[in-house]
């Protein structure tokens, strides 16, 4: 009986933790795509989902670590710079592009300034949400495949 009743537990466990997972990702979500229309990023990538086909998205002029997470850098301007591969002469390079200009640092109201970085933050939450789909996936086939073949 106790074993059953562990396993039973262990099962709640984890339905409790893919629960969490599709519950954050779902509001990380809705939040970033209100954070791309409020910071009218529409004006340089057109489709909310196009985001997710760069590499990164960079900031300047602000911090993005843990110990400068905000911190403007004096002088200098804030940009939001999106990185993309691309393929010329049969090697691969990156390409930056401009997302958005925001001027001054220092002339940011704070507002936007967190919303710049919460955007920042919560595109690459999904990045890595979307990274740990495609392992997933990819494990999928190979225990089918595995299954398959013997």
């Amino acid at each position: 009986m106790s074993d059953k009743l562990d396993r039973l537990k262990a099962l709640a466990e984890k339905a409790e933790t893919i629960s969490t997972y599709e519950i954050e990702r779902k509001k990380n979500l809705k939040r970033l795509e209100g954070l791309y229309e409020k910071l009218h990023l529409q004006e340089k990538v057109e489709t909310f989902d196009k985001l997710f086909s760069f590499n990164a998205i960079n900031l300047s002029g602000i911090g993005l670590s843990g110990e400068r997470l905000g911190q403007i850098s004096e002088g200098k301007y804030a940009q939001m710079i999106a990185i993309s591969s691309v393929e010329e002469e049969g090697r691969k390079r990156s390409k930056n592009i401009n997302l958005r200009y925001f001027g001054r640092v220092e002339n940011l109201e704070e507002n936007l300034k967190r919303d710049i970085l919460e955007f920042i933050l919560r595109w690459r939450l999904e990045k890595s949400f979307r990274g740990v789909d495609h392992y997933r996936q990819l494990l999928k086939r190979l225990d089918a495949a595995s299954n398959a073949g013997g």
